[in-house]
């Protein structure tokens, strides 16, 4: 039997969650804040796919849940029922998918995350940049050739 993916969201969203409210607006594209705001939808109209955390390679096997958009969005979310259907989480993950509480504050929606973190993107500010040159450092499949 292959793993089950992804796994529990961390114990407190990365420093660079978009979802958190303290972290700089400008880390990421504006593609990364538009996925945000779909899962503002009904349950039904939700993207099907998992929200993965920013911190590891979009192909990598050390993948896990975004623990930012399981607590702003948590039990209302599609994703993690499709994949608990279908064996991709067990219960347990699922469990703490949809019960996550965040320990530091995060936007009470994906359009106010998003509105926010999409700010600073033509002029990210040093607080940005920094977080942005950690993330190149640690993501392989984001640094340019």
């Amino acid at each position: 039997m292959t793993a089950l993916r992804p796994p529990a969201p961390a114990p407190r969203p990365c420093e660079s969650c978009p979802y958190r409210r303290d972290v700089p607006s400008g880390v990421w594209a504006a593609e990364e804040y538009d996925k945000l705001v779909r899962y503002d939808a009904e349950t039904g109209e939700q993207p099907a796919a998992m929200f993965q955390c920013h911190q590891a390679d979009g192909a990598s096997q050390e993948g896990r849940a975004c623990a930012g958009w399981a607590s702003c969005h948590g039990e209302d979310l599609l994703a993690p029922r499709l994949a608990l259907i279908d064996g991709r989480i067990d219960s347990a993950t699922f469990e703490a998918i949809s019960g996550y509480v965040s320990p530091v504050p995060v936007f009470a929606s994906g359009a106010e995350a998003a509105a926010h973190g999409r700010t600073g993107i033509h002029e990210p500010g040093p607080d940005a940049d920094r977080l942005i040159a950690k993330i190149l450092r640690s993501r392989t499949d984001l640094r340019q050739s």
